[in-house]
């Protein structure tokens, strides 16, 4: 009995996001050709589903980018792959790894990807005062030395299209050259996520809308 309500449960949850998803309705496994039943079986089987737990085939068809993913599922494979390295074998630290995620986020104003790594953010530590700063568009008073570092170059990064020789510097003698480029990969990837979900309308679960316009 428990088991039949949790399968009506994790149905009613993926049934209300697809009404959300107006854009790219959810896709179940029954309806998957082969090429996306590969793409979900294997998120749903990687290191990502360690954080998801027994929610694991519920997150993926709800929330993130891998639904729409689905549309491009050869495209969507080699991308899942990029995103599993970089969070979880990147030479950052988690905590600045997370970072530079908010700071895509927020430069895209991406909804879903602030209201995810808003708590992994914190999850790994990461001062919620610097949260905050940042979903209000401004800079982080009170940062360690390599939070600012990662800081400063990402915003460069994405509002100068390019970094100077100081913010390239302090990410290389903290992080060496393997940091920075693992800092650019991070980056470029949760772009490629950002535009995703701000395509498909993904919705935060709660109905909530974490960003608010900076000027």
């Amino acid at each position: 009995m428990r088991l039949a309500l949790a399968v009506l449960a994790l149905g009613l949850g993926i049934t209300t996001m697809a009404n959300a998803q107006t854009r790219f309705p959810v896709m179940q496994p029954e309806e998957m050709n082969a090429e996306q039943k590969k793409l979900f079986d294997t998120i749903v089987s990687g290191p990502r589903a360690q954080n998801y737990g027994g929610e694991a085939a519920k997150r993926v068809l709800s929330g993130g980018p891998f639904n729409a993913w689905l549309r491009s599922p050869e495209a969507g494979l080699r991308l899942q792959a990029v995103g599993a390295h970089i969070r979880f074998n990147t030479s950052i630290p988690q905590r600045l790894n997370e970072l530079a995620i908010l700071v895509t986020a927020r430069e895209w104003t991406s909804q879903y990807e602030w209201y995810a790594h808003k708590a992994l953010a914190l999850k790994a530590e990461l001062d919620p005062k610097i949260i905050d700063a940042i979903a209000a568009g401004k800079r982080p008073e009170g940062m360690k030395e390599d939070e600012a570092a990662i800081y400063d170059f990402c915003i460069e990064l994405h509002r100068n299209r390019k970094v100077d020789d100081a913010a390239f510097n302090r990410v290389k003698a903290l992080f060496g050259e393997q940091g920075v480029m693992d800092l650019v990969i991070v980056s470029g990837y949760y772009v490629a996520v950002s535009m995703t979900l701000n395509v498909a309308q993904v919705p935060v679960p709660d109905g909530s809308v974490p960003l608010k316009p900076v000027d």
